[in-house]
């Protein structure tokens, strides 16, 4: 497995995927953010003022205690009663971006960790035996093994692969038309196989653009 040096690296990359000028960084944010928020699960719920056990009983009669009103202890404003306009677990936070805005998001990300110096090439990150040493060993030719985090791109998502890497805890593994912002933009160190980039490059700016 050889590598190169950065600026070697730089001027290997597509520039219509890795050198995209990056005017500001509005829509990476609003692609950041959908991928959270269509991350996020509705699992808070709360009880109604119906749905509280109790409170069946009026708790003291209406009039001649010199205290306000109460028909039930299920009220909202009593403590244990119901809750107003709480979370009811079927809230939609999910946050929708067409395909070309993400795709051109991405597109600016991987600029941008390019420009970072974070993007590392590969020819191959092949571990027929499947122990997460020979893994480490890869990653440490590639001089990322001591990052904190590592964002590893193959070609080949083989079972190997994946126990070799399953127990490193700095790694997350992906294919290439699985890259999204949130991840390119929270790693510390993108390693790339070369058998990669034509399918970045397929999936980002097409077929024709791409030759």
């Amino acid at each position: 497995m050889a590598t190169a040096d950065k600026s070697a690296v730089k001027s290997t990359l597509p520039k219509a995927v890795f050198s995209v000028d990056v005017t500001n960084h509005e829509l990476v944010k609003l692609a950041y953010d959908s991928y959270l928020a269509n991350s996020r699960q509705a699992s808070a719920t709360t009880l109604q003022r119906g749905e509280v056990r109790g409170g069946g009983k009026k708790p003291w009669k209406q009039k001649g205690t010199g205290r306000a009103r109460f028909g039930s202890t299920r009220n909202p404003i009593w403590r244990g009663g119901g809750i107003v306009f709480g979370p009811r677990g079927n809230e939609n936070y999910t946050k929708v971006l067409s395909k070309t805005a993400k795709r051109v998001a991405t597109k600016q990300a991987l600029s941008l960790a390019n420009t970072a110096n974070k993007v590392s090439l590969i020819d191959s990150f092949a571990v027929p035996s499947g122990k997460t040493k020979d893994a480490i060993t890869l990653l440490e030719k590639a001089k990322v093994a001591d990052k904190r985090r590592v964002l590893l791109v193959v070609d080949d998502k083989s079972d190997t692969v994946i126990r070799s890497t399953r127990n490193l805890q700095n790694i997350k593994l992906v294919k290439p038309n699985y890259l999204n912002v949130f991840d390119i933009l929270n790693s510390d160190a993108l390693v790339i196989t070369k058998k990669s980039i034509p399918v970045i490059e397929t999936w980002l700016i097409g077929d024709k653009e791409a030759k």
